[in-house]
């Protein structure tokens, strides 16, 4: 999951980063509600984390600012708050779940994916086609042609990321945003390589290019393929 985190809690925030990215998620700390609304312009995200008492914008503000954009991406709030009046407020203003502090991580992670799970059936299903070229979310499977193709994690999210925007062209500073993560120090060296490796598994045995890469803008995904510019 791509997750954004708006926590001011150093501790929290660094804790709760920590965890989801040991477990693979590609995940943004912000601290402030006014970074996670310019964030959230900026970037796809598969689920929202908000602190509810966030500086400069309040996590409930942030959901009602979330919601009124037409934004249907799962929110999860943190509270400190546990009268029931609260967490009511919280779900009438639009967030999909909450939890109340302290909590433990295994159940936020749990709360999570079951949120993700929920919207991919709602709006998209497990098996993203493009041409010739089927990608399993769940299983992290890729075949091309009937050919399954063994791809790295890193590789098939970069590979996934180029399917939903097939046809348009990502710089390699927006796919560092959203396979990487806004914040990681990965360098642009780094998608340059990543691709030339997914490249290399995914057209190498094949006729056709699917992958092209638009020089001095960046790479894209197209059905049938195409040759290299």
């Amino acid at each position: 999951m791509r997750v954004l985190l708006a926590e001011d809690d150093e501790t929290l925030g660094e804790l709760t980063e920590h965890q989801l990215k040991r477990r693979y998620h590609v995940v943004d700390w912000v601290k402030d509600g006014s970074q996670a609304k310019e964030v959230i312009t900026k970037g796809h995200y598969d689920v929202y984390v908000l602190d509810w008492m966030l500086p400069e914008m309040t996590g409930i503000e942030l959901v009602r600012e979330i919601r009124s954009k037409d934004d249907h991406t799962p929110i999860l709030l943190l509270t400190a708050r546990d009268a029931v009046q609260d967490r009511v407020e919280g779900l009438h203003a639009g967030a999909d779940d909450y939890m109340i502090k302290p909590f433990a991580f295994e159940e936020l992670e749990a709360r999570l994916i079951a949120l993700f799970r929920r919207q991919e059936r709602g709006y998209q299903s497990d098996i993203i086609s493009l041409g010739d070229i089927t990608a399993h979310l769940n299983k992290l499977e890729v075949n091309r042609g009937g050919v399954a193709i063994s791809l790295t994690r890193r590789e098939f999210q970069l590979l996934v990321c180029l399917m939903r925007h097939a046809g348009q062209v990502l710089s390699r500073e927006q796919l560092l945003d959203h396979v990487w993560g806004i914040g990681s120090d990965v360098t642009l060296n780094v998608v340059d390589a990543t691709i030339k490796l997914l490249r290399k598994k995914l057209d190498g045995p094949f006729e056709s290019r699917s992958i092209q890469s638009v020089y001095g803008a960046g790479y894209r995904l197209t059905v049938g393929g195409g040759t290299h510019v």
